[in-house]
């Protein structure tokens, strides 16, 4: 099995940065190189994500079999449980978990989005009710910097109102506003304590739903604030995929050329594509995880529901191009198998295949941007791809 091409250094230095290491003369898209405490990442990169410090059915020894080096956790949820205090005994989320990768943390903004029958927005944060035993509590821009602090994230986020879809001009501004004066709220408290963590970098987050002028202005005024990466967020929420590709053209190019930029949220192959071809360097979503434990998975060909009848008896790999453990191990019949029984060991195949199928998009990508024909690359993708 060949891995799926993201490497990792150790590193003397304490700081993040990014580097700009190769762009394709026909697009926007491009290779660089996050450098982190925990090693050196290259982009585009797909993060997996491990909501509350576990990426579901793998181990960590499976992400980094897959060649995983940058993952992503959750404030809002590993502030819940097991708390700050349990991880801040342990080292952090790194030596709780036992990973020795890089990690971004999201900053629960999306769970006030997702959870609001549960939450109360006002300027100066959100109450909330835990979805686990019903407890109030009350976060601000601040006390989620020092929540991320306490995780001991690599790459930590500002507190944003996720914009819900649809909503008014007025509702997407005023959102939009609370976000910018969020950001500005974190920007100070992160610089308080950046003399103690200097390699913990903070992002700011563009909010604006689908509103052109909206994302311009809140692009301005976040990179007027100044942080080390941005974020597009406040997609993948309900818009159409056309929607969705014009906030990235709108923001992307009018943030900083020399920070990492992430698209939150967004994880369809195509998708990713489309975003690293307007200069996008970073990404992560639960689709490919949840997909593969409902039997869903991604080949060269598009996707393939394993539950499916026919491949009861089909002894032929998974996908013949595919070089991950799965598909150089087992069979179509075998996964058919293990689904249709209930076993366990078919999740754990089926997001393990899931997941190198796209850090093995990113890395093709990377190799295809350094030869300058990415969008030759994307072409022949998608005409084989059924999305």
């Amino acid at each position: 099995m060949k891995s799926a091409g993201i490497s990792v250094e150790p590193m003397d230095e304490q700081s993040f940065r990014f580097e700009v290491e190769a762009r394709d003369p026909h697009c926007g898209a491009r290779t660089g190189r996050l450098h982190t405490r925990h090693g050196t990442v290259e982009t585009p990169v797909f993060m997996p994500v491990g909501t509350k410090g576990s990426v579901k059915a793998l181990s960590q020894e499976d992400l980094r079999l897959i060649g995983a080096r940058l993952i992503l956790g959750n404030a809002y949820h590993l502030y819940l449980r097991p708390g700050t205090e349990i991880l801040s005994r342990a080292g952090g989320l790194h030596g709780f978990m036992g990973w020795d990768g890089a990690i971004l943390t999201d900053s629960g903004g999306f769970q006030v989005f997702s959870l609001a029958q549960l939450s109360k927005v006002s300027p100066e944060g959100v109450e909330f009710q835990s979805h686990i035993d019903g407890s109030r509590h009350f976060l601000t821009p601040e006390g989620v910097i020092d929540i991320q602090s306490a995780i001991g994230a690599d790459i930590i986020m500002c507190f944003d109102e996720c914009t819900a879809y649809p909503a008014t001009r007025k509702e997407a501004a005023d959102s939009m506003e609370m976000t910018v004066a969020w950001a500005r709220r974190c920007k100070a408290r992160w610089a308080e304590g950046e003399r103690e963590r200097p390699s913990q970098a903070l992002f700011g987050i563009v909010q604006g739903s689908t509103y052109e002028d909206l994302r311009v202005q809140c692009a301005a005024e976040l990179v007027d604030i100044g942080f080390p990466g941005y974020a597009i967020g406040g997609v993948s929420v309900g818009e159409s995929k056309e929607e969705m590709y014009d906030v990235v053209g709108w923001t992307a190019p009018r943030l900083p050329d020399e920070a990492p930029r992430y698209l939150m949220g967004v994880g369809p192959p195509e998708d990713m594509l489309e975003a690293v071809e307007q200069g996008v360097d970073m990404f992560d979503c639960v689709m490919p995880t949840r997909n593969a434990r409902n039997g869903c998975l991604f080949t060269s060909e598009g996707k393939l529901n394993i539950k499916n009848r026919r491949f009861c008896d089909d002894f032929e790999p998974l996908d013949a191009r595919c070089s991950c453990p799965v598909c150089t191990t087992y069979t179509r019949a075998y996964l058919a198998h293990l689904y249709r029984s209930g076993e366990i060991l078919a999740l754990r195949l089926n997001t393990l295949h899931n997941l190198f199928h796209m850090l093995e998009l990113a890395a093709n990508a990377r190799k295809a941007i350094r030869a300058g024909r990415f969008l030759e690359f994307k072409r022949a993708f998608l005409e084989t791809y059924s999305a």
